[in-house]
């Protein structure tokens, strides 16, 4: 658990499309193995501390005649921002994946300041 020193607390939220590999023929929908796509998300403003994120599946497009196997993480998390990966493994057919994110922290206000 994640306990905020804080009165003040901020809530941002987003949604990106991580890939579109039907379209490419990019390694997702033609590889097999091990896979994984990442892409950095930064944050409007940045938080006071690391906050808490929450990744979900919004879009996720497979391959029917497979097994469906993925793993959806929030990694890296600062500040500014986080990285979204999506893995995926063996024979398993990705087309694309859209995620929705949801971050909250403490924030910086004005009145904030630091005794050096």
């Amino acid at each position: 658990m994640q306990i905020f020193n804080s009165s003040r607390i901020g809530v941002a939220q987003g949604s990106v499309d991580l890939f579109s590999d039907f379209e490419e023929g990019g390694d997702m929908w033609t590889g097999e193995g091990s896979r994984a796509r990442s892409q950095w998300i930064a944050f409007d403003r940045p938080f006071a501390v690391p906050p808490m994120v929450h990744v979900s599946l919004t879009l996720w497009d497979m391959d029917s005649a497979r097994n469906v196997r993925a793993d959806l993480a929030a990694e890296n998390v600062t500040e500014t921002g986080f990285d979204a990966v999506f893995r995926t493994w063996l024979d398993t057919r990705v087309a694309r994946v859209r995620i929705s994110w949801m971050a909250m922290g403490a924030v910086i206000h004005d009145d904030d300041w630091d005794v050096i």
